[in-house]
C-alpha cells in the first residue's frame, strides 16, 4: 500500500551563471566530527620543489553522515562504470589497445 501512494519526484536543481563552470581541484581532505563530515577542496601547485606546497581552497562542503554515506557509494559506483567504460575503449577491437589480432589467432 505504501508504494502506491509513494509518488516518483525529481530533483530540480538551478545554476547561477558564474557557478556553471565548476571549480578545479587536484587535492580534497576529508575531516569530521560526530555530527558531520567536511571536504575541503583545494587546487595546489605540485610543481613547486619544496617542504611547503602553496595551495588554495576552492570549496569546502559539509554533509551528514547519512548523506556522506551516500556520497561515497555514489563515487563507487560510478568510478567502476568510468573504469569499465576505459577498459572498453582500450580493447584491440576498438582500435585503441594494441596491435590488430594476426590471422593465426
Amino acid at each position: 500500500m505504501a508504494e502506491e501512494d509513494e509518488r516518483e519526484r525529481h530533483i530540480n536543481i538551478h545554476f547561477q551563471p558564474e557557478d556553471m563552470a565548476g571549480h578545479y581541484a587536484n587535492f580534497a581532505n576529508v575531516s569530521f566530527s560526530d555530527y558531520e563530515f567536511t571536504i575541503t577542496f583545494a587546487r595546489v601547485d605540485h610543481e613547486i620543489d619544496a617542504d611547503e606546497i602553496p595551495g588554495v581552497v576552492v570549496t569546502r562542503v559539509n554533509l551528514a553522515p547519512k548523506f556522506m554515506a551516500e556520497l561515497a557509494d555514489a563515487l563507487v559506483d560510478s568510478y567502476s562504470k568510468y573504469r569499465t567504460r576505459e577498459g572498453i575503449k582500450n580493447l584491440p577491437e576498438f582500435g585503441s589497445g594494441g596491435a590488430p589480432p594476426s590471422a593465426d589467432e
